[in-house]
């Protein structure tokens, strides 16, 4: 069956297909492969376009056609279920999604015709009307509130609020970070050294003004050890560290 297609301007190749089922008033979940795809390439056939872009989606959606007009000619596959796959399933719901929203952009732009035809009044009340408030009757918002009710729903919310405290975690004090600049401390320590070849271990830390500032002066140390700018010997556990220079700084 040939049908002469009036050339138009349509959105993309699933413009063209809706076109073609509508006016052959094909039902859109059994369409006749064989017979639409005849009118598709006919078309193709009479477009006239410089955009290559544009035509080769017509080609694509052709080829699709081609494709699924094969398959429709061979054995049907069948899924896990045992049912048969249809090889327009998935073609169809291209074009129902399609569809649906063709019809909504129609929606969108009937709401913007009309909207820019609607005109609205601009507020004239007057200021003293706009500015009133209505009085306010303390006696009826109170009600049958007296003091003592008001009381024991402060006491409820008050008890409620306590309820939320963590009686653990409510106690602990706030932590505040002990800023120690290393290397400020690691200046310092050098400056130590070179005022002195031989000293306490405890008299450095004794200038320390915090434990932040004892933990770093003795990362400090430990670092100059293991470069081999200090030695550091105890003779017993209850005897003083004794802090050596091993060269000239």
């Amino acid at each position: 069956m040939a049908l002469e297609v009036k050339l138009e301007a349509f959105e993309g190749p699933l413009d063209l297909l809706l076109h073609l089922i509508e006016k052959n008033k094909i039902d859109i979940y059994d369409i006749p492969i064989v017979e639409i795809t005849e009118q598709y390439l006919e078309y193709i056939r009479q477009m006239e376009t410089e955009d290559m872009n544009v035509m080769s989606e017509f080609l694509v959606m052709a080829a699709t056609l081609l494709d699924i007009k094969c398959r429709m000619l061979l054995p049907r596959e069948v899924d896990e279920e045992g049912q048969e796959e249809d090889p327009r399933a998935e073609l169809v719901q291209k074009l129902l999604e399609y569809k649906m929203y063709k019809y909504m952009s129609y929606e969108l732009k009937d709401l913007q015709t009309n909207a820019g035809i609607s005109y609205y009044r601009k507020m004239d009340m007057p200021d003293e009307v706009a500015a009133y408030r209505p009085p306010v009757d303390y006696a009826q918002l109170i009600g049958d509130t007296t003091l003592a009710r008001l009381q024991e729903i402060f006491r409820g919310v008050m008890r409620r609020q306590a309820d939320k405290v963590d009686p653990v975690r409510s106690t602990f004090g706030k932590i505040e970070k002990d800023e120690v600049n290393l290397e400020e401390k690691s200046a310092y320590v050098e400056d130590f050294l070179h005022t002195r070849r031989r000293f306490s271990f405890r008299e450095l830390l004794e200038k320390q003004n915090s434990r932040m500032e004892i933990i770093v002066t003795f990362l400090v140390v430990l670092e100059l050890m293991k470069v081999g700018r200090i030695s550091v010997e105890q003779e017993s556990i209850d005897d003083e560290i004794v802090v050596t220079v091993k060269e000239d700084i």
